[in-house]
């Protein structure tokens, strides 16, 4: 069984999407019939994120931490007393590909660390898009880590210890104790993710507060900016639609072909990490 950990803090914009693309990625032909089971950890929730997740008809756990490490440990916990042998992470204002698990599961790896493509630079200057582009590498072989797009084998989860209980940057946390620990670990851009850049982010520290940096630094002086040596939490933001019959049954455009050109050239050009903290 392969079990998927959605952490979410007032979610319901986005969270529709992301539980209808891991959707998606539970019926790939590729997994051969193995049984998926997701479950949203609802982190201090005041939104309709776990109506939401009910009407997807997706498992959740309620906590009031207001700390991402503890709610990804919570759902793993979760799936690991059910008997999952493989734990995806992704977050809840993303969007996995439809190969996303496969994909993961393929590399024969005991941890994979993705890569990511954003899907809309429109709020932003051409110059942040253009330093995240010479910046990120969205290839294999990367060293970035993003709890969008992360997996491990429940042996080498358990052995590494865990999530440690982090506001922020507990997926290179887990990752440099996995490699602590002797797990082989890929680096790769073959299971695909989507997200945004929205400087909102749900963890201090993340992805949002890094974007605001840079947009300042670039503003002042660009010389300053080199390449990021940081640690961001990526996430994704839509913007509230109306809703279909049923939250989960939207349109999804995941792959190369149909998401925006951002997100394409991303794909295809240098770019960025989930705090861009690089691993050795």
């Amino acid at each position: 069984m392969i079990g998927i950990v959605v952490p979410a803090h007032n979610e319901e914009a986005s969270l529709a999407r992301c539980l209808a693309a891991i959707r998606e990625a539970a019926r790939d032909p590729a997994l051969a019939g193995e049984t998926v089971r997701t479950i949203v950890v609802l982190d201090a929730c005041t939104d309709r994120s776990a109506e939401i997740a009910r009407q997807c008809g997706v498992e959740t756990l309620a906590i009031r931490a207001r700390n991402v490490g503890i709610a990804r440990a919570s759902g793993a916990q979760r799936l690991l007393e059910a008997g999952v042998r493989w734990l995806a992470f992704t977050d809840a204002d993303s969007q996995v590909s439809p190969g996303w698990l496969a994909a993961q599961l393929s590399l024969g790896a005991d941890a994979v660390c993705g890569s990511i493509s954003v899907d809309d630079w429109a709020a932003h200057s051409q110059d942040l898009r253009d330093h995240f582009y010479r910046t990120y590498t969205d290839a294999d072989g990367h060293r970035h880590i993003h709890g969008a797009n992360l997996g491990v084998s429940a042996h080498a989860y358990l052995r590494a210890g865990g999530f440690a209980p982090l506001a922020c940057s507990e997926d290179v946390a887990l990752v440099e104790q996995l490699q602590a620990t002797g797990a082989r670990i890929a680096w790769s851009a073959a299971p695909r993710v989507v997200t945004s850049a929205r400087y909102a982010s749900r963890a201090r520290g993340g992805f949002g507060d890094t974007l605001r940096a840079w947009a300042t630094a670039l503003a002042l002086d660009p010389a300053q900016l080199r390449a990021p040596d940081l640690g961001l939490a990526l996430a994704t933001d839509f913007e509230v639609e109306p809703e279909p019959e049923s939250p989960c049954d939207v349109e999804l455009e995941l792959d190369l072909d149909s998401a925006s050109e951002p997100a394409r050239e991303s794909a295809l050009e240098p770019a960025f990490d989930r705090g861009l903290r690089n691993v050795p």
